[in-house]
């Protein structure tokens, strides 16, 4: 079961790079069209899921792990800070017609974003405290 868990919560954390990733080309200039983001906006809305479901459902299946871990507090904090940005994001990169400082704000979301999942799996990855 763990290695399940694991696999699907690691997988799942794939896809919400693959979000970053197809937003940061259209941000530099890459032409997308608004399948594209969509696309994107799928991948995280599967992502986003799945690593939240995933890593509880894991924090409450080890033994050497709680859900009130601060590393724990910490990702999910993150997800949900990322996830909001993404939100905001999202409305400026791939409305139609938006105006420059729309799009100047939704380019300013999306990098914050990008911060904030680098910093999750920071996080993820070197778990400090556990």
């Amino acid at each position: 079961m763990y290695d399940t868990l694991l696999f699907l919560h690691v997988l799942s954390a794939f896809a919400l790079v693959i979000t970053v990733v197809v937003f940061s080309a259209a941000a530099f200039g890459a032409l997308t069209d608004a399948r594209v983001l969509a696309v994107g906006n799928v991948t995280w809305a599967i992502g986003g899921t799945g690593t939240i479901v995933f890593g509880i459902w894991l924090a409450i299946y080890l033994k050497a792990y709680h859900v009130w871990d601060g590393w724990i507090i910490a990702a999910i904090v993150l997800w949900a800070v990322a996830t909001e940005l993404g939100r905001r994001a999202q409305v400026g990169l791939s409305g139609p017609g938006a105006e420059d400082s729309d799009r100047s704000r939704a380019l300013l979301f999306h990098w914050l974003r990008s911060l904030a999942v680098l910093a999750l799996l920071v996080v993820m990855i070197y778990k400090p405290g556990a």
